[in-house]
């Protein structure tokens, strides 16, 4: 059954600078158990929230199969980490997660291609290997809460 294993709502960007000088430490309490969504401005709390540069990618969302094992949101800085949702092959679809409040929309955008900072946060190679495998940046299209455990998943084209 498909799950939403972590959720991350990080009020800072932790990822400045030069990833030889590593990312700035982590703000206590960015991992949380559920997190709002609004239409078109993303997470409540996050630091893309309502930013007009980042609408249409909000949100991010990444399997935990794509990671290598131990590794979670905190060292790739997606928002969703999803088990059972092979989120890569959804971009142009909208991706419709329901984990018991009501289903929340999201219009997935593009990939979310990883970055030199993956070889410093996870480890070298992580960089070339997340290649086509780190995730998904979406725009939420309603109101909605997610919440970690069990997720109904449905796609439409």
């Amino acid at each position: 059954m498909p799950r939403i294993v972590q959720l991350l709502a990080s009020p800072v960007h932790r990822y400045v600078g030069r990833p030889a000088d590593g990312p700035l430490p982590a703000p206590p309490g960015e991992l949380v158990t559920e997190v709002r969504l609004r239409a078109e401005l993303g997470i409540v709390g996050d630091r893309y929230f309502g930013r007009p540069a980042h609408r249409a990618a909000s949100v991010t969302v990444i399997a935990q199969e794509s990671l290598p094992p131990g590794v979670d949101l905190v060292q790739v800085r997606r928002n969703i980490l999803t088990t059972g949702v092979a989120v890569d092959d959804l971009v142009g679809s909208v991706l419709i997660l329901n984990s018991g409040d009501g289903p929340v929309r999201l219009r997935v955008n593009r990939p979310a291609n990883p970055c030199a900072w993956m070889d410093v946060t996870i480890g070298p190679g992580a960089w070339r290997a997340l290649r086509r495998h780190g995730g998904v940046r979406c725009t939420p299209l309603n109101d909605g809460t997610l919440r970690v455990g069990p997720v109904d998943v449905a796609v439409e084209s």
